[in-house]
């Protein structure tokens, strides 16, 4: 990873932005069966434009706000770090929309310095973190005349997202978290991957 002067760089700022635009067009299909082909090209162009936008700010919070989560931590403890952007998974997010599925794979925050077990954790706990916060500021929307739709899209993938990033497997989050600490990991574990689950088995009751 080049260095990192200023708080971004061009690349990242390029990367960000394909993550958002093309998770964007991801979640709009996953999200929403009349966006996904072939009904999509029946769909007037106000309606599209309007998921588009409502997808726009979900992924904007629950992705884009995640990944950078990660890296206001890891500046705050000395690192240099960028968000690297993963072409042909954001590829991949693209197909899998248009056939229902979500896959959220944008990228990673890359860093790099000295640091400490704790702070390694700290850093991932961050992404996962700041979704539960959205998810509690799109749950406060729910009461807002006309802004149900958007508040129940931003409340169900920000809890996907934390609820899913805190599995203590492979290169997601929870897997440094419990590295570094199993008390801190089974709370953390608790309120996000619980919450996730209650949500997706709700519709089940």
């Amino acid at each position: 990873m080049a260095d990192v002067p200023g708080p971004f760089d061009r690349q990242e700022l390029r990367d960000l932005g394909a993550a958002w635009a093309a998770l964007t067009v991801a979640f709009t299909m996953a999200l929403d069966p009349a966006m996904q082909p072939p009904r999509i090209f029946d769909a007037a162009p106000t309606v599209i434009v309007e998921a588009l936008l409502a997808s726009a700010v979900v992924v904007g919070a629950g992705v884009i706000g995640h990944e950078l989560a990660h890296k206001a931590l890891a500046r705050h403890y000395g690192q240099q770090a960028a968000f690297r952007a993963t072409y042909p998974w954001l590829g991949l997010s693209i197909l899998a929309g248009a056939a229902g599925w979500i896959v959220a794979a944008p990228g990673a925050v890359y860093h790099r310095g000295r640091i400490t077990a704790r702070q390694r954790g700290l850093i991932a706990l961050a992404g996962p973190a700041s979704n539960m916060a959205f998810a509690i500021g799109f749950a406060g929307l729910l009461v807002v005349p006309g802004l149900s739709r958007i508040a129940v899209l931003g409340l169900f993938v920000n809890l996907l997202l934390a609820g899913f990033n805190m599995l203590p497997a492979g290169p997601l989050d929870g897997r440094s978290v419990l590295d570094w600490h199993r008390g801190v990991y089974a709370v953390s574990a608790l309120l996000t991957v619980g919450p996730a689950a209650a949500f997706m088995l709700l519709p089940l009751l």
